[in-house]
């Protein structure tokens, strides 16, 4: 099998010719004394695209979350998320480890939280319950498919908590483009927010975790606990100011195959129920009795997939994937779906 199409995840893209020789030609310094020029114009403009006072570049997205967790929340505190989230549940228990918090989980299978639900977490503090540091919210809600938070529903819930909520906006840029919303406005009723930049704007390297000026102060402290400091990150920083400057419109190509790749899923295996209308950015996620075996099987057709559970399959549009892939990928689902 020669040809293979990469559906794992948008993190196996590749930096642009353009991103490799922007890495080439950066000037850097050392930016652990916040000398680096091309990272500090990376964090001014990330932090005026989504509208807050300043903005720390890291080395991952998983990073930025967790800054945002031991920022926001004291030792024994509760967060309010949701029972799929990132940071709930792909992060190898680093809330409970790095910001000795707990998580009070709440149902999101559509991709968002339960005002209402939450605000009975909170209130439940007045019987002798931990206290609630914060709501964190994901968006897109990658569990559920890549699902786009409505905006006024996202504001609803920041007016309703009275709590400071932390958006993991790892594709807050799929989110914008989809929805047409401005990640500025997406960003404003969260106290902190995080973008990446190597999943579908297609980075080698990078995360930024932004918010209020004396919050990322101290976001800078615990990135250096973390061992988060980085020296003359120029290099990368440079690549990511050109992904920001070429590669968020492009992402409505990543959801318009994805859209068609969840109807060649819904038509290959209709007894999933899977529903493709509910594809709106760029990820795919169906039921399988063995998810497992099946992405074992799209393996040796050359089609890599990944599983979220296993009766869970995941398959994701990026750069990287092209109109002649999705036709070999229609010609293996074909092929699967008459077995």
């Amino acid at each position: 099998m020669n040809r293979l199409v990469d559906l794992r995840s948008d993190t196996v893209t590749q930096p642009t010719a353009a991103m490799r020789e922007a890495m080439a030609a950066a000037l850097v310094g050392d930016d652990g004394y916040g000398e680096d020029p091309t990272v500090n114009a990376l964090e001014a403009r990330a932090a005026a695209l989504l509208a807050k006072e300043a903005a720390v570049f890291v080395p991952s997205g998983v990073m930025a979350n967790q800054m945002a967790m031991r920022v926001l929340t004291s030792p024994g505190d509760v967060v309010v998320a949701g029972a799929n989230q990132h940071v709930v549940d792909f992060e190898m228990g680093a809330s409970a480890r790095n910001a000795s918090i707990q998580f009070a989980l709440v149902d999101d299978s559509t991709g968002q939280l339960d005002l209402e639900r939450v605000r009975e977490i909170i209130d439940a503090e007045a019987d002798h319950r931990a206290h609630v540091g914060a709501v964190a919210v994901e968006n897109t809600h990658m569990p559920s498919g890549g699902t786009p938070w409505a905006l006024a529903d996202l504001e609803a819930l920041a007016r309703g908590v009275e709590r400071p909520v932390h958006l993991d906006g790892a594709r807050l840029f799929n989110a914008s483009v989809a929805t047409g919303t401005p990640v500025s406005a997406y960003a404003a009723p969260a106290t902190t927010v995080m973008v990446c930049l190597s999943k579908g704007l297609a980075a080698p390297v990078g995360s930024l975790l932004a918010g209020p000026a004396d919050l990322m102060a101290r976001a800078r402290i615990e990135r250096k606990r973390l061992g988060g400091a980085m020296r003359q990150a120029g290099v990368l920083a440079a690549a990511g100011l050109v992904a920001l400057d070429t590669m968020v419109e492009r992402l409505a190509e990543d959801h318009a195959r994805a859209r068609r790749l969840a109807d060649l899923v819904a038509d290959a295996f209709p007894a999933s129920g899977y529903d493709p209308s509910t594809c709106t950015t760029n990820i795919v996620v169906f039921s399988h009795p063995d998810a497992r075996a099946l992405v074992a099987t799209l393996a040796d057709h050359g089609v890599l997939a990944g599983t979220l559970a296993a009766t869970r399959v995941r398959l994701v549009t990026h750069v990287g994937v092209g109109d002649d892939d999705l036709e070999h990928v229609a010609g293996v689902l074909g092929i699967l779906g008459r077995r």
